[in-house]
Parts: structure tokens; sequence; C-alpha cells
């Protein structure tokens, strides 16, 4: 029996875009290996294959279909290489959302790709629409298209074969994407990466293991008078940026000096984050479990709390103990599903953008003074004790879209900076209005008839390749301290700790007694 052209045309097509697949994974910065594991290439060809046959079914030419799939392959390379240069870390499964991220907050993302790799891109999704519109027919019956629909169904059979065995292996990752792109190639770390993902973590945080009863956990007080207000104020990329170079200005951070100078605890903090994905810090502050403990869900653990993942934080706790619980954030709430999350979380309000209507702009987001404002105004209108966490979102980048204004070199530094080191200058500027709100901070807190306390803390290092090109890669760690407005209690010396440490330290120090069950 002779086979017709059709037959051979879509199992030729098939098997060079997979061939296509393979080479493009050699362009990805963390190149993957081409010896693998027989699963992992099972993996790979079945996973492509599944989806060439969909696309295939869907558009009836499969010459468009291989180029289609092979231009969307060249973007998952060229977006995990941007990703790689700007947070030093691989793309993965979990990365999933920046795709619907990037058309909702352009703005974001879409800067950090750069002109030349988003041509790229697009210029691999022009050429197979070519393909598929001028250099290939659409066939005319489908319902004659006998050939074609017997070389699917043997493409189909065969791939998801290959799918099976190879997850049949249960093939080993070290959840350090990096590594496990290199081991094991894009598309089988994909899919390991979403299998662990359908697993909720086994963890438990420390305040569902502290004492619940407010007569248990509260050692120090017998009623709700005698309880501070507490503010935790996660500052968007902050850290002593002075540490990069002499020559800036020591006076930018006046206020965050002095406050260092007067707090309880201060040193460097240690984040799991590098550049953005700030709900790592978050996470981490909030619930006390420590990120790298949560396997695949490190990368984003929200998404684990959405999809029914009951977790203890801090504002749960607090509530417990009496306290309003109130998140300020001065972007969509959202963004990172969080609208979803902080009720889950314990939070009894969430004041988002929405609550900065009226508020002029700091260079594209709200002002880190507005906030300040708005933290002044609820400590104003509080009956009982409020826990207010702050995060801001000033400081967030792209850094690189800011110009640097007139006066700029002269305000913020006593020595010009290198060339390039642009980014550095704008991101003094939101610096020092950061050190602002402090300032504006420590008015509102003074003149509270409560006790309060305040942690201040970076949730990472901000994203300034060439800054870090021209003077020197910091090593991810930011900066915090502690601080209570009576300053009657003992110092300590400077003290480094990890993020999922600090609210349990915070708790100890603000005289909120965290007491752990045994």
């Amino acid at each position: 029996m002779t086979l017709e052209p059709g037959f051979w045309t879509a199992i030729l097509a098939g098997l060079a875009g997979l061939a296509l697949t393979v080479g493009l994974e050699r362009f990805l910065q963390t190149a993957a290996r081409l010896r693998r594991p027989a699963a992992a290439w099972a993996l790979h060809a079945g996973l492509y294959g599944l989806a060439y046959v969909v696309l295939v079914w869907v558009l009836g030419r499969p010459v468009f279909a291989t180029a289609l799939l092979c231009a969307f392959f060249l973007l998952l390379v060229v977006v995990s290489n941007a990703k790689f240069k700007a947070l030093r870390e691989a793309f993965v499964f979990q990365d999933y959302e920046y795709f619907t991220d990037a058309m909702r907050h352009p703005r974001l993302y879409i800067p950090f790709l750069g002109w030349g790799k988003f041509f790229l891109a697009a210029a691999g999704f022009i050429a197979a629409l070519i393909i598929g519109l001028w250099l290939e027919a659409v066939p005319d019956v489908r319902a004659a298209w006998t050939a074609q629909w017997g070389a699917l169904a043997v493409l189909a059979v065969l791939s998801l074969g290959l799918l099976l065995w190879g997850d049949k292996a249960r093939l080993m990752v070290q959840i350090a994407p990096e590594q496990d792109v290199q081991a094991l190639g894009l598309l089988a770390s994909f899919w390991r990466y979403w299998q662990q993902g359908r697993e909720h973590p086994r963890l438990s945080s420390p305040f569902e293991r502290s004492a619940s009863s407010t007569t248990s956990a509260l050692t120090r007080s017998d009623s709700l008078a005698d309880l501070p207000h507490l503010v935790s104020v996660q500052s968007e990329s902050f850290f002593d940026a002075r540490r990069l170079s002499d020559g800036i200005r020591p006076d930018i951070l006046a206020e965050f000096d002095r406050f260092k100078a007067e707090a309880l605890a201060s040193g460097y903090l240690q984040v799991p984050a590098w550049g953005a994905n700030t709900v790592r810090s978050e996470f981490s502050f909030l619930s006390g479990i420590e990120n790298r403990a949560l396997g695949v869900h490190r990368f984003n653990p929200y998404r684990a709390v959405c999809a029914g993942w009951s977790v203890a934080t801090l504002a749960s706790w607090l509530k417990q103990q009496g306290y309003r619980t109130i998140c300020i954030h001065p972007y969509p709430a959202s963004f990172y599903q969080r609208h979803r999350v902080f009720p889950l979380f314990g939070f009894d309000e969430f004041l988002d953008i929405k609550a900065f209507a009226d508020v002029q702009r700091t260079g594209p987001y709200i002002g880190d003074l507005a906030v300040a404002d708005k933290v002044a105004a609820v400590l104003e209108q509080a009956q009982g004790p409020v826990f207010i966490h702050v995060i801001t979102m000033e400081n967030h980048g792209p850094l690189h879209l800011e110009k640097v204004a007139a006066g700029d070199i002269e305000a913020l530094y006593h020595q010009a900076p290198p060339q390039g080191c642009e980014d550095l200058t704008i991101y003094l500027r939101h610096l020092r209005n950061a050190d602002a709100m402090l300032g504006r901070l420590r008015t509102a807190l003074s003149a509270s008839p409560r006790p309060t306390s305040l942690c201040w803390y970076g949730d990472h290092v901000p994203i300034m390749p060439s800054v870090y090109a021209a003077l020197g890669t910091p090593c991810g760690d930011v900066d915090y301290f502690i601080w209570n407005s009576a300053q009657d209690q003992i110092r300590m010396p400077h003290r480094d700790t990890a993020i999922h440490d600090l609210a349990r330290e915070w708790m100890c120090l603000s005289g909120v007694m965290f007491k752990q069950t045994p």
C-alpha cells in the first residue's frame, strides 16, 4: 500500500520541528546538555509531539504548526535568557504567569526583555505567520484529509507513549532551575516542576505552632491597652547602596542611619529573591517558613495558597491576640493574587491603589511619602492595637525607563559615578524618598499615645546589571532594623538574620511575646 504525500509531510514536519527545538535549547544561557537521561528525551519528544498533533488538527497545516511551535520555543529561550540576566535564574514552569502578567502590567516585565530580544521573538512569530499564510495552502476538504489524519494518529500514539514512559521514570530534580534545565532540558524540567507543583507543601508555620489563645500567647500584658501598634515595611528594592561606592553621599540615608542607631536590632538580611519575585521575601516574612523548604512552591508560594494550602501567618497570629490587621500596597491588589491570598493570611483590610486615587505619583508609581501618610492616617484613626504591613512600590524598576534629572549627580554624589551608572542615580533618587518616608513614619509613630514598633526591611536588591558590572555585584543581602518608640530597652549590636526568622524576632523585641509550644 502506497502512503499519500500528505502522510509524509505531516511526519517530516513534526520531526523537523522536534530537531529545531533541540537546537534552540543550545542557545539557552544555561544550555541543556545533549547527554541527558533517556526519560528526559522521551518527555521532550512526547510533549512536543502532542502539542504538534493538537496544533495540526486545529490548523490543518503541518508546516505552519511546526513554525508556530518553534517560534514559541524561541520565545521561551529568549525570555529565559532575559530572566537569567536580570534575576540570575532560569525560566521555570511556575513562571507561566509572566505571560499574562506582562499583558496586564507591561511596564513591569517587557522592558527587561530588551528591544533586541523582543524583535527576535517577534521575528520568529512573523516568520511563522508568513509560512502559514503564503507558503502552505489550507486543505480544501478537511474530511477527505485521510493521509494526514493517519499521520496524526501515529504521532499521537507515539507521543503519548513516550510521555507516559518518560513520566514513569519520575526524574529527579534539584529545584535549582539552572542545574535542572542543563540536566533534563527545558520541556522535561517544566514537566517535573508542574508535577511537583500539584502537591501542597507539607509544612506548617511557626505561627501555627505558637500558643493560640490570647491568655497563653500574651505573657506580658493582661489587656489590649498595653499592646503596641505594629508597623512592618517591606521597602521595594531597598538596600544600603552606599556599599557599592564611596562616592555616594552618606546623607541620602540619614534617617535610616538614625533609626539604626536607635534600633533594638539591625543588620544584613538574607532574602530568597534577587531583583524581583517580591512574594518570596514577603511570604517568608509573614509565614516564618524558609523559602528553600517549600520545594517547587518557593518560586511563587501564593499559588499554593490559592490552590487550598492553609498556612498560619504573623497576621493571623496577631489577629488572635486582638489586633486589627491591615495591608497597604499602592498597586492593584490582584497582582500576585494578593486580593485572594491576604484575607486567607488573616488580614482584615487591604488598601491597594484605589486608596491612593487622588495622590500624585512619584515617577511611574505611588511615592513612598504618600504611603507613609496613609500609615499615619490609619494610626490616627485606630481604636485599638493595629498591625499594618506595608509593601511599597516607588522604587520598583525598570529603572532604565526613567531619566536622570538636572542636579541629581550633585545631590546624590560627592564624586561622580562611572559611565553606565545612570540606573544607580535613578535608584538613589528613590532611595532618598524612602529615607524621607522613614522620617514621616517617625513623626507618626512617636505621636501615637500607644507604644509603637517598626520593622523595616528590603525585599531584594534592585535590577542594575550595568551598575554591578561597573561597581561590583552585591551578595544579595538587604538591610533591616527593628525599632520601638520606647527607648529604654537594651540595643543589640549589628546582627545578621534571615527573613523567615525576622517576624518572630520582631515579636520578641516589640513586647508582643512570641511563645512557642513544645
